[in-house]
């Protein structure tokens, strides 16, 4: 699927890619800039987040829980990340097993650790306003 779209139109965009989306574990590959954690808050509210949370830069991963406390999905920003290790380290196949939501900011830092059932979402920024979204 590749579809273009305007800021405006995230909740719109949000919602196609759960529909279209094969599985619960998603690579986001786009430039500094594209709305990568923009995108993802929009995806967790559409899935009933208590919390749309912020971009995990300085944490690494933030948690999502429903409205009733379940937990909802994770969300990991790799982007300071020196090695792999540090990945494994924070436990991340303990992450990847559980049956919720992963959303992974610069997966091209862990790219021998990601799972082979992974929705890539590639986001290309085509002017201040508009962005190209391709999900394989």
């Amino acid at each position: 699927m590749e579809v273009e779209f305007k800021k405006t139109e995230l909740n719109r965009i949000a919602k196609l890619v759960l529909e279209k989306a094969k599985y619960k574990t998603f690579a986001f590959y786009a430039p500094m800039g594209a709305g990568k954690t923009t995108l993802i808050k929009a995806i967790v509210k559409e899935l009933g987040a208590s919390d749309s949370g912020s971009s995990p830069t300085f944490g690494i991963v933030n948690e999502y829980h429903s409205k009733v406390g379940e937990i909802l999905g994770y969300h990991f920003d790799f982007y300071r990340l020196n090695d792999e290790m540090e990945a494994l380290d924070m436990g991340l196949d303990d992450y990847l097993n559980q049956d919720c939501f992963v959303f992974i900011e610069w997966p091209e830092k862990i790219s021998s650790l990601l799972p082979s059932d992974i929705q890539n979402v590639s986001i290309e920024i085509v002017d201040f306003d508009t962005r190209r979204l391709m999900l394989s």
